[in-house]
């Protein structure tokens, strides 16, 4: 996702609206079953409550008080402290936070007075700051929600602006117990945003005169904003203001402040979004409504027998204070029901474990959709000194040093997937021979990689026409029968082409067609099985399938694993490569594009799937995940300190923390397979 506004004409707006106009019907009319006392400094903007897991029963409120901070209220309503914080807009509360050799309840706000995000930890009614330095936001910010990636756990908060700005920070524990963020990402839309909420899969935002936006919270998914509710076209009157999330037992509520209307909606977020009802907020025992309801904060876990499912905390400007509503007196009101089980969860088995990358490549020079496919080549005698070969297909070749660093580029082309074989003889003598799909003249390029001087040697005997519209997969093959390497390519059809790679007197290597090949429907990611003589294709909507590498080997395919029978992963299959443990044995791993993960198959016997893994943040290191995988490639081999039982490098879709031109991410195998119980080849 790059930077830059968002608009409603430009996106595929998904309206979650009903039929009718809205508010014809009079929204009931709920009391509260609590407030707090008026805040000292008369102004009311945001509210949480915090649970206190240690002492039950004594949960609190945290609210703002403009200039007089924080204030922290009992279930009675009665303020029971203040704490100093700045002018405070907005807060939030994430329990079980990692901080150092404990966890912690982090209340974490936005102080407009210094315009930065400032972290607190909770002990029973007592705030003390841990951020680990100031964390100026460099604009006007207005709301803050934090979220939580089921992947990892990793904490996330979501900083909305006055400028229309949504601005992700990534939330983790220094080594001295404290808290620091690091930018993941930034989104805009055209106006100003008031508050969000996150659950465990989007962020809700409110765009004043707008409406409700939702995003995609993962800041390594695609942002698919889409527009839930709009003024004038839906439930909302005129602006949106507060926005939660409830969770409750086999429920899920999207609740939002129609703030013009002086009442506050609600939406199912388990059905597209769908609009509810809406409901207008008295006081305890009150028979009017508050005129403008504000930002709002949610709950599902009980308090007394006043909420037995739960809360929401509503701002009253104009009272000075805050008011809590019992889900289930929501519910009643409006006809709806709040569950007696929770919602079935997913496949077992589905989750993918997580992992680090330890390197990241200097991003592509190219915009956009540029970086592609790697090949790996381990130095024997030195491997840390291996190299990263790349593709930037809107403009040439990449090497890269094991520390991400560029060693050489070659603007040749558009160059889309690359691959390599050692010891093809060349001259008389044995090279490190590197072929690419050249989707600028439609050939084939081929190098030597020269491994002393660190670099790439064009030694294509003339242009190498591949006679495809659009050439891209490749993955080459050294047959164990006769030591003749090859090279496969697809192109934008269905069709896979072989050539016998034929070095010629002259130093230069000429392509020699010997095979067409031909599927139902579109492939890219290959590799071959130079052990076995098996060829792995990955036919991107339908699966993983195994044919003959050699060159009289046909059309004959049989299939490893349909994408339709395995709801761990999603198309597109992209990637692929093969971890050697030598004798035959190893493993498969297939980038999963449609959900951001990596599938590992065994590579003998019946080649049955062992799990999946997706490369998450390190906010350390400063290293963003991995996602939209196009090209990757593994090696067994050692590559030096850091990787001596070989990696995994794979192309990144969306480069983030900050967000750049996209680049490659160096995964440790060792990583990998102690997440998901794998072998390891010693080195």
């Amino acid at each position: 996702m790059k930077p830059g506004r968002l608009s409603a004409l430009a996106l595929s707006v998904s309206l979650a609206l009903s039929c009718g106009i809205a508010h014809a019907q009079e929204a009931p009319l709920l009391a509260a079953r609590l407030q707090t006392q008026p805040t000292a400094s008369g102004e009311a903007n945001a509210a949480v409550l915090v649970r206190n897991a240690a002492r039950p029963g004594r949960d609190h409120i945290v609210a703002t008080a403009a200039l007089g901070g924080l204030e922290i209220y009992d279930l009675a309503g009665k303020r029971i402290g203040t704490t100093a914080s700045g002018e405070v807009a907005a807060l939030d509360v994430a329990y079980d936070v990692p901080l150092g050799n404990r966890s912690a309840t982090v209340v974490a706000a936005i102080d407009t007075t210094t315009n930065r995000l400032r972290l607190f930890g909770m002990d029973d009614s007592r705030l003390s700051e841990i951020g680990a330095r100031a964390l100026p936001l460099g604009f006007a910010a207005e709301g803050i929600c934090l979220y939580r990636n089921p992947l990892d756990s990793a904490l996330y908060a979501f900083i909305v602006g006055d400028g229309g700005e949504v601005d992700q920070q990534i939330l983790y524990s220094t080594p001295d117990g404290k808290l620091d963020a690091r930018q993941m990402r930034r989104i805009n839309v055209p106006s100003p945003l008031k508050q969000c909420a996150a659950d465990s899969k989007h962020v809700f935002a409110s765009e004043e005169g707008v409406g409700l936006w939702r995003f995609n919270a993962d800041p390594e998914a695609d942002v698919s904003a889409t527009i839930v509710d709009a003024p004038r076209l839906g439930h909302i009157e005129e602006e949106s203001g507060g926005v939660a999330v409830y969770d409750g037992v086999g429920t899920q509520w999207l609740i939002a402040s129609d703030t013009s209307a002086g009442q506050v909606n609600v939406y199912d977020r388990a059905n597209k979004d769908a609009f509810l009802g809406a409901f207008k907020v008295a006081a305890p025992g009150g028979t009017g409504a508050i005129k403008e309801p504000g930002p709002l904060f949610a709950t599902g876990a009980a308090h007394g027998s006043s909420f037995p499912h739960g809360l929401l905390l509503v701002a009253d400007e104009d009272g000075s204070n805050y008011k809590a509503l019992s889900m289930d007196d929501i519910a009643a009101a409006l006809k709806l029901e709040i569950g007696d089980k929770a919602a079935e969860g997913g496949p077992a088995g589905s989750k993918a474990v997580a992992v680090t990358a330890l390197v990241e490549t200097a991003p592509a020079n190219s915009y956009g959709d540029a970086a592609d496919d790697p090949a790996i080549w381990a130095n024997p005698t030195d491997p840390s000194k291996s190299l990263v070969i790349a593709t930037d297909k809107k403009a040439g070749m990449y090497v890269y040093d094991m520390q991400g660093k560029v060693v050489q580029f070659l603007p040749d082309g558009k160059m889309n997937n690359v691959d390599l074989r050692e010891d093809f003889e060349l001259g008389g003598k044995k090279v490190v021979l590197v072929t690419a799909s050249n989707r600028t003249d439609k050939s084939i390029a081929i190098y030597r990689l020269d491994t002393e001087k660190r670099e790439l040697v064009n030694v294509a005997d003339g242009v190498q026409p591949t006679g495809l519209g659009d050439p891209y997969g490749l993955c080459m093959y050294r047959s164990a029968n006769d030591q003749r390497t090859y090279v496969f390519i697809n192109g934008d059809d269905t069709r896979k082409r072989q050539w016998e790679l034929v070095a010629g007197a002259n130093g230069r290597v000429k392509a020699k067609l010997v095979r067409d090949m031909n599927f139902d429907s579109q492939t890219e990611g290959c590799v071959a099985d130079d052990a076995s003589g098996a060829l792995y294709v990955n036919e991107e909507d339908v699966g993983l399938w195994r044919m003959s590498a050699e060159p009289d080997g046909g059309d004959a395919k049989t299939i490893v694993q349909k994408i339709a029978d395995n709801p761990a992963v999603k198309d597109d299959y992209e990637g692929l490569g093969i971890y050697d443990l030598g004798d035959g044995r190893g493993y498969l791993v297939v980038s999963s594009q449609g959900n951001d993960t990596y599938a590992v198959y065994r590579r003998e016997g019946k080649q049955e799937y062992l799990g999946s893994f997706a490369v998450v943040a390190d906010p350390l290191r400063g290293i963003d995940g991995i996602s939209e995988t196009d090209g990757l490639e593994i090696t067994s081999r050692n590559l030096g300190p850091g990787f001596e039982h070989g990696a995994m490098i794979a192309q990144d879709g969306r480069n983030v923390m900050p967000v750049e031109n996209q680049n490659y991410k160096y995964v440790p195998w060792d990583s990998i397979a102690k997440a998901l119980g794998l072998e390891m080849r010693g080195n």
